[in-house]
């Protein structure tokens, strides 16, 4: 297929630039690019405003939204009409194309400037490339750094060029329909003016350094409850008696909650991450009738983070599949003097930033869902599935990868489940922030095909999860867990040391 990107209504960019290279990694693709004329002059006026964060915040202003020369383009250059069989149209939809013509639109406009007028609102824009009226391709990329626009935008066009080239290859991606939430109505303003966003950069700015002096950022804690009628997937709300917290010396934080009844006994694993080390491990603490027998204490640790410890019993063992995305793989462990003793089975995927690998076994197959950093981006959006005719392996990634490209609702949040014949997996709604929410997705599609679902409900912190965020879901023997932010108070006199950077708790 003769394939023209067009790049007329704005100057060249270094994410034009990583685009056209993972474009011209597809087979059989003869790729050209139309630029306009002249060099553009730079309109957005975001220059000042990426100065001022990249000061405050040390990042390189060179992000994926800087200018680069036309000379850095080593691919054949042409027109519009040059003889393409499809025109691949970056900007704002108004320069002539005889050939067919993909359109990339950011909450209904065309153009970087829909997309920059969608993030100084300070909402996540909704990414679609449409011919005509038809929509090709559509996501909700994310970011974790939702106050630094520098940053944000290097993770939506991450994510966009990771949808451009799905969509060119054969995918379809789509996402599910949503309603907003209070926050995100409230976050939905006018579009500040550059001046006004570099004030409050500034002010947002120190009031992080204010509060990360005074209080532990994050600070998470589990809840949890006993199941004495229906559970959250049934709910749809929280339950009126609220839930009762996993009590922590203020010193760590415990997240992830995942319990498993074995040998007649539940135990809660969770992440334990003490603020002094910045680096998470896991710990356990069995539950009686009446809730935990003493605090949680360590089982398992590695030279790397560990996080979301997706615990599962098979064939007479507990097995453990931890979240440690910064050791570039998906491993398997095995208990020997469980809740202890951890043994390495496996390495179930090699090569992939990884975050909260979760299990489903479903007609004699298995399948694993994750989300994956695809060399940039957000850790929370891009949805990517394997298969395997045994949990030990060997996975075959999903043909598809990534399946859904959604902020709101593809990164797991807990173990999935099956209700009345269809499956319910706990995703995460990050639209404002790593773990803000909590979904409940419905699966309609999950074959080699494809993927689909559809969002039941979301659920977000309250009067009866008081707190900023609601993060995760599971259960067993009797009891349901949750997790949560807390705010907690910096003990002056401890010994600091910075956290670990990571979009997982």
């Amino acid at each position: 297929m003769r394939l023209t990107v067009n790049i007329d209504a704005s100057p060249l960019r270094r994410w034009h630039l990583l685009l056209i290279e993972r474009l011209r990694t597809i087979p059989n693709i003869d790729l050209s690019v139309s630029l306009p004329a002249i060099e553009l002059v730079d309109q957005s006026g975001l220059g000042p405003l990426f100065r001022v964060e990249g000061v405050l915040h040390n990042l390189r202003s060179e992000g994926l939204f800087s200018r680069v020369s036309r000379v850095d383009v080593t691919i054949p250059t042409s027109s519009p009409n040059g003889g393409s069989d499809l025109v691949l149209d970056l900007g704002d939809g108004r320069a002539a194309a005889s050939a067919r013509r993909w359109l990339l639109h950011f909450d209904g406009g065309a153009g970087e400037g829909a997309l920059v007028a969608a993030l100084l609102t300070g909402r996540m824009p909704l990414v679609e490339l449409k011919e005509g009226g038809e929509l090709i391709a559509a996501g909700r990329p994310g970011t974790e750094y939702g106050r630094i626009l520098l940053a944000t935008l290097d993770d939506v066009l991450s994510r966009v060029v990771t949808l451009i080239v799905s969509a060119v290859s054969g995918g379809r991606l789509r996402v599910p329909a949503l309603p907003p939430t209070e926050d995100e109505q409230a976050a939905a303003a006018p579009q500040a003016g550059i001046a006004r966003t570099i004030v409050k950069a500034g002010i947002s700015k120190a009031l992080e350094l204010v509060y990360r002096s005074c209080f532990h950022a994050p600070h998470w804690r589990v809840g949890w409850r006993r199941l004495d009628g229906p559970d959250l997937f049934a709910l749809k709300r929280h339950p009126d008696g609220g839930w009762t917290d996993l009590p922590d010396d203020g010193t760590r934080f415990y997240a992830d909650p995942f319990p498993i009844l074995h040998e007649g006994r539940l135990t809660l694993f969770v992440e334990d991450f003490p603020h002094a080390t910045g680096k998470g491990i896991i710990s356990a603490v069995e539950f009686g009738p009446d809730g935990p027998l003493g605090t949680p204490e360590p089982v398992f640790e590695q030279p790397c983070h560990l996080s979301y410890p997706f615990v599962f019993a098979r064939d007479g063992e507990v097995w453990m599949i931890p979240e440690s995305c910064s050791a570039g793989r998906v491993d398997l462990f095995r208990a020997t003097a469980f809740p202890g003793g951890w043994v390495k089975e496996a390495t179930l995927i090699e090569g992939v930033t990884a975050s909260d690998a979760t299990l489903i076994e479903l007609d004699g197959s298995w399948w694993l869902f994750a989300t994956v950093r695809d060399g940039g981006g957000s850790f929370s959006d891009a949805l990517h599935l394997w298969s395997a005719p045994d949990f030990r392996g060997p996975w075959r990634a999903h043909p598809r990868n990534p399946v859904l490209i959604d902020i709101a609702s593809a990164r797991p949040a807990g173990r999935m489940v099956l209700r009345d014949g269809q499956l319910l997996r706990p995703v995460q709604d990050c639209r404002l922030g790593y773990g803000k929410a909590l979904g409940i997705a419905r699966v309609t599609q999950l074959d080699d095909a494809g993927f689909a679902q559809d969002i039941e409900t979301i659920l977000e912190a309250g009067p009866l999860w008081p707190g900023r965020r609601l993060h995760s879901l599971n259960s067993a023997g009797g009891f349901e867990f949750i997790d949560g932010s807390a705010m907690v108070r910096r003990n002056p006199l401890a010994r600091r040391k910075p956290a670990a950077a990571h979009a997982s708790s």
